[in-house]
Formats: structure tokens, sequence, C-alpha cells
């Protein structure tokens, strides 16, 4: 029966260093992908980065209404709640494919 031979084994660890370096580099760049959510017709526009960080806020007047301030909550939350959905896209796509570290699973 045939085992791992050493270079069998000296090369998947290089594969699963690679990879490892690829999903690192991925991950910063999600610090800097740039979503933008909104609500009401982008009279709220939220911004955030692809990590669910949320950079800013920015809200037409139209939406701000001091005997109102329910609605505003409530778009606000639907800016926030669009962002976040569009992150999780964002993120699937592009760290999905190291789910699983491409079958390397508990090995790293």
């Amino acid at each position: 029966m045939a085992g791992f031979g050493g270079g069998n084994m000296q090369n998947l660890m290089r594969q699963a260093q690679k990879m490892q370096e690829e999903m690192q580099k991925t991950a910063e760049m999600l610090n800097d992908w740039e979503i933008v959510g909104t609500s009401a017709g982008e009279a709220v526009v939220v911004y955030m980065n692809a990590k669910k960080i949320i950079n800013g806020i920015e809200l037409d007047e139209s939406v701000v209404d001091p005997t109102d301030v329910e609605m505003l909550e409530d778009l606000i939350m639907a800016a926030i709640n669009d962002g976040y959905s569009k992150a999780d896209k964002v993120y699937e796509e592009k760290m999905g494919k190291y789910g699983n570290m491409g079958g390397l699973g508990g090995m790293l």
C-alpha cells in the first residue's frame, strides 16, 4: 500500500500555504471594498465595506421629519440591511471558494 511520499506531502503543504496567502489577501481586500446600501429611492445611503463596517451615512433632508423619527429609523435600518445583503454577496463571491480550503478541511 502506497502512502504519502515526502514530495507529495511537501507539495500539499505548499499548496495549502499558497491558498492561505490568497485567502489573506482577499480578506484584506474586503476591508477596502465599498458597499452602498440605500432605501427610499436613495434618500438614505449607507456606506460600508464588505466586512459590514459602516463608514458613513447620508440622509436627504426630505426624510428628516422631527415629528416622525420612527420612519427615519426604519429607513436607516432598511439601507443598512440592503448594504449587509450586498456585502454578503460580495463576501460569498470572493471568500466562498475558501470555504473548506479546497478540500483540505481541518488539516490547516
